[in-house]
């Protein structure tokens, strides 16, 4: 497992939360319009030179739309030039052109990820607020993988589209993606918590998702479940140890292994708040001010969140809090303490006597 305490695995930044769509479940609440305070273009490129002091984190460009910003390609490619490895998450809008998905290519950058709620337009756009979304997200996986561009594709589980899940892998298949981003529900921007899968849930989704990464044709990662991790290894446990055929979920899980929101994560607002995850909004610093590097290194909110002795209840104890360690954008939502459980794990440790004595 790789130490995450000097550099993260993965750099998102947020460029704007302007976006011409509604969804039901945003995390940034984004409206129409850019922010005044947004980072400028030359703020952007000095983000860009202190992530590449991290080394080759993988950055991606999120929002909001980032194609609301006119100088997104601009920004791109000064990313790649870099050596940054740099993936871009448009929102399905008249502004995701042909052009506009030849031009991502043509920077550089190396995938494209779009977001896919629901198996048609009408579970899709009712998610989104906004009819046509959903042809126009099959229309630019559909010319991304004529042109050669990578692809991934999003997918927010809560209880309205859970029973829905099969028929989007269908569509992940179809479409060609290299991955499916499957998203677990944190209630904070425009997210209900009674959108929310209860625990039990939870691992009903895992199964399902372990089961599929068997034989997909695409690799599949969570965020924000981060005991997916939990689950994959007690399965594999239980199967011998054995990886099986090379599409078991061996590979995707590594590259997790450890990961949390600000444990080989850092997130980067619109205005250049520093926050472990884009859905735990308490910031660490500021890159107008302070040293993304050193933020991440060195501030009492980072290295409390890569200390798995700070955690409390049962997630202190289990013995798998090194693999997994859970959301702590989710216990913080939902209990308002970023150390406390997360609430939607049902995995009852070895020690649960302990959690309790302790927490």
């Amino acid at each position: 497992m790789r130490d995450f305490s000097q550099a993260p695995f993965l750099v998102i930044w947020e460029v704007t939360q302007a976006c011409d769509l509604a969804c039901v479940h945003c995390r940034a609440s984004a409206e129409p319009r850019r922010h005044p305070l947004e980072l400028t273009t030359e703020e952007g490129f000095r983000l860009l030179d202190e992530v590449r002091e991290f080394g080759d984190p993988l950055v991606v460009f999120t929002g909001g739309d980032p194609l609301k910003r006119p100088d997104l390609f601009e920004l791109l490619k000064y990313s790649v030039d870099l050596g940054l490895r740099t993936t871009v998450t448009p929102s399905a809008t008249p502004l995701l052109t042909a052009e506009a998905i030849e031009r991502f290519r043509d920077c550089g950058v190396s995938r494209m990820a779009v977001s896919v709620d629901g198996p048609d337009a009408a579970t899709h756009d009712d998610f989104r607020r906004v009819p046509g979304s959903f042809d126009r997200t099959m229309f630019a996986l559909e010319h991304a993988r004529r042109i050669g561009l990578e692809t991934q594709v999003n997918t927010t589980v809560t209880r309205l589209n859970r029973d829905t899940l099969p028929r989007i892998a269908n569509l992940v298949a179809a479409s060609g993606a290299r991955l499916w981003s499957v998203f677990f529900l944190v209630a904070t921007g425009r997210a209900l918590r009674t959108d929310d899968l209860d625990a039990d849930a939870y691992e009903e989704v895992f199964a399902y998702l372990y089961e599929l990464s068997k034989t997909a044709p695409f690799d599949i990662k969570t965020t924000e479940a981060q005991h997916y991790r939990r689950y994959v290894a007690q399965q594999r446990k239980r199967e011998g140890g054995a990886a099986g055929s090379p599409k078991a979920p061996a590979g995707p899980i590594q590259r997790q292994a450890g990961i949390n929101d600000g444990k080989g994560f850092v997130f980067i607002s619109h205005t250049g708040e520093i926050y472990p995850s884009g859905f735990l909004p308490v910031s660490g610093g500021n890159v107008r001010q302070d040293s993304l590097v050193e933020v991440y290194r060195t501030s009492p909110l980072f290295v409390a969140l890569r200390n798995p002795d700070r955690l409390r209840g049962k997630c202190r104890i289990c013995e798998y809090r090194n693999l997994c360690g859970g959301s702590r954008s989710r216990a913080y939502a939902l209990t308002g303490d970023w150390l406390a459980e997360d609430p939607k794990c049902a995995y009852e440790p070895r020690d649960r006597h302990v959690a309790l004595v302790n927490s």
